[in-house]
């Protein structure tokens, strides 16, 4: 067998995020390096990020039962940074459960039995839609116990490191970074959101983080209809960044949006990613789609409207960076579904352990960080 290297665990370059750890392991977390110095920062900070992604919160989330508590290990001193890579971890508790269960349920197999749990079925063969067969393509290794490396569990890694960039950006240039559901299935936000405005509070006021309620109460109808069929729904997150400074991005390769749709699209679950007018800017025309530039009253350049979503030519222009992610479906559902084990039998598949209606509501908490 060919030396393969399973890479692609590092984002960023001056500020750099490393992610460790699976789903069912002993936990999971991240390092962090490129920090500057005399950064005040604390386990608090991060939990607080970590608390709005967190499983189990409501009826429309998946239900696995994390506290998701952190511990900061490297990297502060007296609550300021050290300029040193902070370590950061999260263990595994409702996880460390399956594992045993997992264990024990191989054990059996190999005696001619099957201890039915929620990864039985995945022992043999591999769930429509989850990374099951091509992380075994490529490695050769089941990650069976909640798909390892590819459970949206890895997210918690990123979580902590933004928390700690967010915080940097508001210090330094007063940047914020807010974002909530605005589709969920075929309810699409369509009331004007005046993102200038907009509020953490906001968002947080549902259990799907819509900030228009009327809307927010039809998506939860959505998702709670179809959980009840043990089915799922995908759906689209906003995200905005306020007080972007200009200059950030570079031409070419290394265009700001471009780095934003791999960092977004390297979510699980994602599929789609706009920015600005996105595919909607295809139906309008040049003169339609053009953003004009003005002298405002304290003389800065600004465009009168922000079709662009705050860049042009790769390079932030000032205004409030806008885009969308697009979520698949959730593919772990318990409706049956044709499969293959993995030695290429056909069989049917019914996953029969804990399910996610819609990823967004969750997926929209990564985004910020």
């Amino acid at each position: 067998m060919p030396v393969i290297q399973a890479v692609g665990s590092t984002y960023g370059n001056m500020f750099r995020v490393t992610t460790c750890g699976e789903s069912h392991g002993g936990g999971v977390g991240c390092v962090i390096d490129g920090c500057p110095p005399r950064i005040p920062i604390s386990e608090a900070d991060i939990q607080f990020e970590l608390d709005r992604r967190r499983p189990g919160q409501s009826r429309i989330t998946a239900p696995r039962k994390e506290t998701d508590s952190c511990k900061i290990y490297s990297g502060i001193a007296d609550g300021l940074t050290t300029g040193a890579p902070i370590h950061v971890s999260v263990p595994n508790t409702d996880g460390l459960l399956w594992q045993l269960i997992s264990r024990l349920n191989c054990i059996a197999i190999n005696h001619g039995l099957l201890f039915r749990h929620d990864y039985s079925e995945m022992l043999v063969a591999y769930r429509p839609s989850h990374a099951d067969a091509t992380y075994d393509f490529k490695y050769g290794v089941r990650s069976v116990e909640g798909g390892g490396r590819s459970s949206a569990r890895e997210t918690i890694g990123r979580v902590a490191g933004g928390a700690i960039a967010k915080k940097i950006l508001k210090l330094h240039s007063g940047t914020e970074v807010l974002a909530y559901v605005s589709q969920v299935h075929k309810v699409v936000l369509t009331k004007e959101i005046n993102n200038e405005l907009l509020t953490l509070d906001q968002i947080e006021s549902n259990v799907v983080r819509c900030p228009d309620l009327e809307y927010a109460q039809k998506m939860i109808a959505v998702i709670d209809a179809i959980r009840v069929k043990g089915d799922s729904v995908g759906g689209v997150v906003t995200c905005i960044v306020r007080n972007a400074p200009r200059g950030l991005g570079s031409p070419v390769f290394d265009k700001l949006e471009a780095e934003l749709a791999k960092a977004a699209l390297s979510l699980p679950a994602s599929k789609g990613f706009e920015i600005g007018s996105g595919f909607g800017g295809t139906f309008l025309t040049g003169s339609e789609h053009n953003d004009e530039f003005y002298t405002d009253e304290h003389g800065r350049v600004r465009t009168r409207t922000n079709r662009s979503g705050g860049i042009q030519g790769g390079i932030s222009n000032g205004e409030t960076i806008e885009m969308r992610i697009g979520f698949k479906p959730t593919p772990t559902i318990s409706i049956k579904q044709r499969t293959v084990t993995r030695d290429k039998q056909q069989t049917d598949l019914i996953f029969r352990g804990r399910q996610e209606p819609c990823v967004a509501p969750r997926g929209w908490s990564l985004l910020p960080a």
